[in-house]
């Protein structure tokens, strides 16, 4: 065993050690360290670390975005992905493939899976071979129709808490909720005894008791058992609650960084060009302490200011928020980035931006998602009130305006993307944002849920017919979006890990220079935020040939038109 594998197995041990007894630590340990032997032989060690680079950029869908008759929607998304984003897209975020009972995948049944009506693990490693797969790993909580909590409820010694029973009558109003139900739900086990179980986000999503060691073991087998059938990117969900302590807000707490840190490591001892995302929905202080020393935790982590500051900027055509965030960002080494995007399968969060827009701000994005027929989801606060948690409304549909021409609207949406694509870090771009998907009304009608409106299947001839009109809303978005993706791939200023600088250029414009020397030629972003034109004045150093068009741009006054993008290159 070489030096570095020495330390970090020291380093492991010393964070299960604040977690369990001695004892406790020193068995677990010893599992995880079976259990890297036991998937040795399943997984291929690389020769060294694979850093990110210029040219990941990350598609988000589900499994069955894309339908085609008789066709496993996998193998759709597969053809998808080989005849439409080839060299464009290397990076799938395939969100949720296992059998669930609710929640559009994220109450998980079995992670060994795949649902039958995707297809099977042959077709996940299949893609595999042509893009890098970022896997959920939904592990804060299990669909209650799961074996393992089934054999909970039986009595099943092998499954001795799993879960977490908690008396009624337990003080729990500190706990800090993303949702408005009831935090516990009662359930009968086989003896007919009532159990009081911890559902932080629904009474079908039963969370796991991690103060068990023998579920962070089992935690960590399920990440080994991804990353062998072709995982490379683990998306930890909703990790903000893994640790509960009653008494306090149980979000965000000293045990739930050391679980992230342990399963790093673990991760990192298998393979080492695994990277491991940590999806925290909160204000942004406490988002990026999921980097820890940079070393330690998480790898990326969702950037989740940027979606609000970004259809606040657009909506409001004043990019000043957006700039003094985007001024203050930080990162504790160069082996660590953010994982950039405007829209995901969920809606447009706000907690991350509660410390950053004041109330009349954020209720100005309020009632954009109103005008734009979307919903509002809310969650109780400590004080029992109930606040806006989240803007369901397609991203296109809530930074635009009723009755304006589809060419405004492509220009504006492209101009969010086109912020999301110059910012430090990986950018990503979810499927309904590349097809120039509106609010779906009928699906929400359907199944009843907020969150469908952004959330639509489509048949694929559909999709196709869509994209090959170049006139069309969707057409349009789409070619403008894979242009400005190929050009990004081409430059090594746009390296996640490169440099970057906010610039001021005046309220209107969001401009961002990216690399240096030592990363090759600088970018300079420019974009004109503002439903107008905008004179902005090009220094000298920042002059150069806009990317985007090859035509040179000297230092001086320049106009940019309504919604303008300039990718200049010096």
């Amino acid at each position: 065993m070489n030096e570095s594998r020495n330390s970090r197995d020291t380093e492991r041990l010393g964070y299960l050690q604040t977690l369990y007894s001695e004892a406790e630590a020193a068995e677990l340990a010893n599992g995880i360290e079976s259990l890297i032997a036991q998937y040795a032989s399943k997984v291929a060690m690389s020769a060294e670390p694979t850093r990110l680079t210029e040219s990941d950029v990350a598609l988000i869908t589900y499994g069955d975005t894309l339908n085609e008759s008789n066709t496993p929607p996998l193998r759709v998304l597969h053809r998808f992905h080989r005849e439409y984003l080839a060299g464009i897209f290397d990076l799938v975020h395939i969100l949720p493939f296992h059998p669930y009972s609710s929640d559009d995948g994220f109450s998980v049944i079995d992670y060994k899976v795949i649902r039958a009506d995707l297809g099977d693990w042959d077709d996940i490693e299949n893609l595999s071979e042509d893009c890098r797969i970022m896997a959920d790993a939904v592990i804060n909580h299990l669909s209650s129709q799961s074996r393992w909590f089934k054999e909970y409820l039986a009595g099943n010694p092998e499954f001795a808490d799993f879960f977490i029973d908690c008396d009624p009558d337990t003080d729990l109003s500190a706990v800090v909720r993303p949702r408005i139900s009831p935090l516990l739900t009662c359930y009968n086990d086989a003896s007919g005894r009532d159990r009081h179980i911890w559902t932080t986000f629904s009474a079908d999503q039963v969370d796991l008791n991690f103060r068990n060691p023998s579920v962070l073991l089992a935690v960590i087998d399920v990440l080994f058992f991804l990353i062998s059938k072709g995982a490379s990117l683990l998306r930890l969900d909703a990790v903000t609650f893994l640790w509960k302590e009653p008494g306090t807000a149980c979000a965000n707490l000293a045990g739930t960084h050391a679980l992230i840190k342990v399963m790093r490591s673990a991760v990192s001892a298998l393979r080492d060009d695994v990277v491991a995302i940590t999806e925290t929905n909160v204000p942004h202080r406490e988002n990026v302490a999921y980097f820890g020393n940079g070393y330690d935790e998480a790898h990326m982590v969702y950037n989740f200011a940027l979606p609000p500051l970004i259809a606040h900027s657009l909506i409001q055509g004043d990019g000043r928020h957006l700039s003094q965030w985007a001024k203050g960002l930080t990162l504790p080494s160069n082996e660590v980035c953010f994982f950039n995007f405007s829209a995901s399968h969920d809606g447009v969060g706000v907690r991350p931006v509660e410390e950053i827009l004041n109330a009349d701000e954020l209720q100005q994005l309020v009632d954009a998602t109103l005008a734009a027929k979307g919903r509002v989801s809310s969650r109780t606060t400590t004080d029992g009130k109930r606040r806006p948690y989240e803007l369901n409304c397609t991203f296109l549909d809530l930074i635009a305006r009723a009755g304006e021409p589809d060419s405004v609207t492509v220009s504006r949406f492209v101009a969010a993307q086109a912020i999301v694509l110059a910012m430090p870090g990986v950018p990503a771009i979810y499927i309904q944002s590349l097809l120039g998907t509106r609010n779906d009304f009928d699906l929400v009608e359907e199944t009843g849920r907020a969150r469908s409106i952004n959330r639509s299947r489509h048949d694929y001839s559909t999709i196709e017919s869509k994209l090959d009109d170049k006139d069309g809303l969707a057409g349009k978005i789409f070619t403008a979006l894979t242009q400005l993706i190929r050009v990004r791939r081409k430059h090594p200023a746009f390296n996640p890990y490169a440099k970057f600088q906010v610039l001021d250029l005046g309220d209107s414009v969001f401009a961002l220079s990216r690399g240096g020397k030592s990363d090759g030629r600088r970018v300079c972003s420019i974009v004109n935020l503002a439903g107008q034109n905008v004179e902005v004045r090009i220094a000298a150093e920042l002059a150069g040939i806009d990317l985007l068009t090859n035509k040179p741009t000297p230092a001086g006054k320049h106009t940019l038109p309504p919604y303008a993008v300039r990718w200049l290159s010096s």
